[in-house]
């Protein structure tokens, strides 16, 4: 589709992404949503379910019929490049302004609260949010207030008031500047008040938080707001250029040229250690712009000031870990500086948390970081999940942008009182570092364990039984090892479908992609003779998500030959395969799980054969019966960090690389099964199946999907007291019962 665009402001950053044809086809709401979704597409106008936009919109009141005036505004946790129509909020505009009679004063924020849904419109079930006040009392009919980087590296510098208004004698503006204040109701009137006081202003700048701007049209609101951040990005380009390229004052510590290959070395470790409380996944950059600043002279400090819009801080806690690493120092050196920087941390935090808390604040949260800076290596985030971290990542990434731009716009050292310091405030309580301020202590305090943030914590829907577990699937590329992986990522789990058949594991990782993200999924190709390959593929597996959680094992070889003779060679590979390779699974996992110091499953797929003797089968069931065995070792070697079980299927023909169409055929004529040569491979292997059934008590063929339901039993937290065993998936054969 082209776009045909309508005369926009001069930008240099940024793209006017309206389609003017589009446009035309669409409602006020509709409008609404495609202006939003258009400046949620870009990081650089906002982060991820960051800002909020809103529109004034007459529609007939359901129950008088007469027009009334609606706020449409982003509902609370909503995310503007991916908000759909009923993510909004309705109210009825004039109960809302109607509040103002309730309220009691700043003190009382939270009581207003609970009176929002007695302004919802139609019954519209999206829970308004706190902001949803800004929007209200700002008498025009379309508002964006939005996170920027450059929006708030202006809001967050100590010289930030006499940078908006240079900035508003250089591009022609008339922005308007106020102090620090919590988003909720008193900051809504606030803004009110300031556009009554300043007539003929095109946006506002709030200290320390963001940024709004506004229009008498959807599209007007758009072009308006695509021009005051790009031309502040200007303006913040001017001054960077002024003062060179040195940025936090200069690197101090180079970047590790093998800095890949440590991040994949200490990721275990780290994610073992912040991961205490909860398990953790964990996302990795070594960015151009995060090394720039965790190599540099600043980067302590100004890490440590912490995070000053609400939108970071919220996901990266008040402030991130930094671990300076000396240039000359180790891997050990590197493992001691995070432990003793936890350490640090943690009680720098709960000291934090008892400073503020009142009786009535949510308990003390997780106190481990959820952003790791490692000088010359890079950034760390942690989330519940791999998207979460990873956003996190992009929020303190954000959070650098914002530091950068601030300390660009410095002038000199500062003095007095910062302009984020509004009344009521304690100038002291401002920290300044190369012209950045953070937000106080306390009001970080009042956001990240505000009642309304409880709420929306609450409002999640409960994890799944293998979130925030990773877990490694040998042969998942077909049969038992497919199953798993879609139970797997069903059931929350981050999934790694290893199988030698790359291709094949791949497109299990596509199945897979309908019932999780895709975020949460990836493959590798491992050839499980080869030490070296297991190593790099649970190498691929850290590099995704941090860590291993538990390992499953379900490739195997069954020898065959047209003479049914097996020949030392394949003898020796069948050993190799089935008993070796899991050995040297377990034990290259097992540095993993070492590293971690946290609890870990692994599960090995032996066979019914490994305890029914019987001929032509030779090398594959003596193989089995050592893995059976092998096993209870590794239950004993890895304990007690780790369980090791297995089950034992018996045959399992659907879906099984094992039973290509020639054994397949071989068998029915073996056992005089008649069989038409037209059908297909898997109507062959149904025939077999039934079969094989018919030798159990229960006449059930075994299914891949009943071996993975046992498999991830074994595997997960349901059979924590369970080690060194193994569950028969056999339909009931009595002949491998137990003796």
């Amino acid at each position: 589709m082209s776009l045909r665009n309508s005369p926009s402001p001069s930008l240099k950053f940024l793209q006017d992404r309206w389609d003017l044809d589009l446009a035309a086809t669409l409602d006020e709401p509709e409008l609404l949503r495609y202006r939003s979704n258009l400046l949620g597409s870009d990081l650089r106008i906002t982060n991820f379910a960051g800002g909020n936009t809103s529109s004034k919109i007459t529609e007939a009141d359901p129950l008088t019929g007469e027009p009334v005036e609606v706020l449409w505004v982003k509902g609370s946790g909503g995310d503007l490049g991916s908000i759909k129509r009923t993510g909004f909020a309705t109210l009825y505009q004039q109960r809302l302004l109607a509040l103002e009679r309730s309220y009691k004063g700043v003190d009382h924020e939270d009581d207003v609260v609970p009176l929002y849904p007695l302004c919802t419109f139609r019954n519209n079930p999206v829970a308004a949010s706190i902001d949803t006040p800004l929007h209200g009392y700002l008498p025009f009919p379309h508002v964006d207030h939005l996170h920027p980087d450059w929006g708030i590296a202006l809001a967050a510098s100590a010289n930030g008031k006499v940078k908006m208004e240079e900035f508003n004698r250089e591009f022609g503006h008339s922005l308007v500047w106020l102090p620090w204040q919590r988003p909720g109701f008193e900051l809504g009137m606030m803004l009110r008040a300031a556009v009554a006081a300043n007539p003929g202003c095109d946006g506002i700048v709030l200290g320390g938080h963001g940024l709004f701007t506004w229009g008498q049209t959807q599209r007007e609101c758009y072009l308006n707001t695509l021009a005051v951040i790009d031309q502040i990005g200007q303006f913040i380009e001017r001054h960077g250029i002024e003062k060179g390229p040195s940025r936090f004052g200069g690197e101090v510590v180079p970047a590790r040229v093998d800095r890949d290959e440590i991040a994949v070395a200490i990721a275990p470790f780290l994610r073992g250690r912040v991961s205490i409380q909860n398990h953790w996944i964990a996302s990795f950059s070594d960015a151009p712009d995060v090394l720039q600043f965790v190599n540099s002279a600043h980067a302590k400090e100004l890490a440590f000031l912490g995070t000053s819009c609400p939108d970071h801080f919220i996901r990266t806690k008040i402030r991130p870990l930094f671990v300076p690493w000396p240039p000359s120092a180790g891997l050990d050196e590197l493992k001691a500086q995070i432990e003793s920087s936890l350490e640090e941390y943690r009680e720098q935090y709960r000291a934090y948390y008892r400073s503020f808390a009142t009786p009535d604040s949510p308990a003390l949260r997780d106190a481990s970081p959820t952003v790791v800076l490692i000088a010359g290596l890079g950034m760390f985030s942690f989330g519940k999940n791999k998207t979460e971290a990873r956003i996190t990542g992009e929020f303190y990434t954000n959070a650098i942008h914002v530091m950068e731009g601030a300390s660009l716009l410095s002038d000199g050292e500062a003095t007095g009182t910062v302009p984020q310091c509004g009344a009521g405030f304690d100038p002291a309580s401002f920290k300044v570092f190369s012209n950045y301020v953070a937000l106080p202590a306390i009001e970080a305090f009042r956001i990240e364990y505000w009642a309304m943030e409880e709420a929306k914590i609450r409002r999640q829907p409960p994890e799944k039984e293998f979130s925030r577990r990773i877990v490694m699937i040998v042969g998942g590329g077909s049969g038992i090892g497919r199953d798993c992986a879609l139970k797997a990522a069903a059931r929350g789990a981050h999934v790694v479908i290893a199988d030698r058949d790359q291709t094949a594991a791949c497109r299990a990782v596509g199945e897979c992609g309908s019932l999780t993200s895709p975020e949460f999924l990836t493959c590798t190709s491992v050839d499980i003779r080869s030490r070296e390959a297991i190593a790099q593929a649970l190498k691929d597996t850290v590099r995704a998500f941090g860590g291993l959680d538990i390992l499953i094992n379900t490739a195997a070889l069954f020898p065959s030959t047209p003479d049914g003779v097996i020949p030392d060679a394949l003898w020796a590979t069948t050993l190799d395969i089935n008993v070796t390779a899991n050995y040297v699974l377990a034990d290259e996992a097992s540095k993993i799980f070492t590293s971690q110091d946290l609890d870990g499953s692994i599960v090995l797929t032996s066979s019914a054969n490994s305890v029914v003797a019987k001929r032509g089968s030779e090398a594959y069931d003596v193989s089995k019966a050592a893995l059976s065995h092998l096993v209870r070792e590794l239950a004993v070697g890895l304990s007690p960090m780790v369980r090791v079980n297995g089950i034992s299927p018996a045959t399992v023909v659907k879906g099984s690389t094992m039973f290509p169409r020639d054994r397949v055929r071989a068998s029915l004529a073996n056992y005089e099964i008649p069989f038409d040569e037209s059908l297909t491979d898997e109507e062959l292997r149904t025939l077999l199946a039934a079969f094989y059934a018919k030798r159990t008590l229960t006449n059930q063929p075994i299914d891949p999907a009943d071996c993975a339901e046992a498999i991830l039993f074994l595997a997960g937290q349901r059979a924590r007291c369970t080690s060194g065993h193994l569950i028969p998936v056999d339909g009931g054969l009595k002949e491998a019962f137990l003796r």
